[in-house]
């Protein structure tokens, strides 16, 4: 049974980093695409970032490009999402995503998810 959990979430102001992790179990982790996805209220759900495990190669949404990062550390099959310079439009819930059929920034690519972490920007 996969399970992926995420921590990190939190409250910052304008300007801050958060990190988050997902931390993965009960797959093949390596060689997989995860991706990192956000929801804010009353909106679609939206594809951050994504990383294939084998390689490391990641992509970003455009909104985060340039102020968030994908990093992993395959010893303890844990994919984490650096944010620096966060805005309040990057308020929502972010969920780790995994089982992708191709590692990009599509929802329906992606057969697993977590139960998702708050993050909460403020001006």
């Amino acid at each position: 049974q996969v399970q992926l959990v995420e921590s990190g979430g939190g409250s910052v102001q304008a300007g801050g980093s958060l990190r988050l992790s997902c931390a993965a179990s009960g797959y093949t982790y390596s060689s997989n695409c995860m991706g990192w996805f956000r929801q804010a209220p009353g909106k679609e759900r939206e594809g951050v970032a994504a990383i294939y495990t084998g390689s490391g190669s990641t992509i970003f949404a455009d909104s985060v490009k340039g102020r968030f990062t994908v990093s992993q550390d395959n010893a303890k099959n844990t994919v984490y999402l650096q944010m620096n310079s966060l805005k309040p439009e990057d308020t929502a819930m972010y969920y780790c995503a995994a089982e992708g059929s191709w590692c990009g920034l599509e929802a329906q690519e992606y057969n697993s998810w977590g139960q998702g972490t708050q993050v909460t920007v403020s001006s």
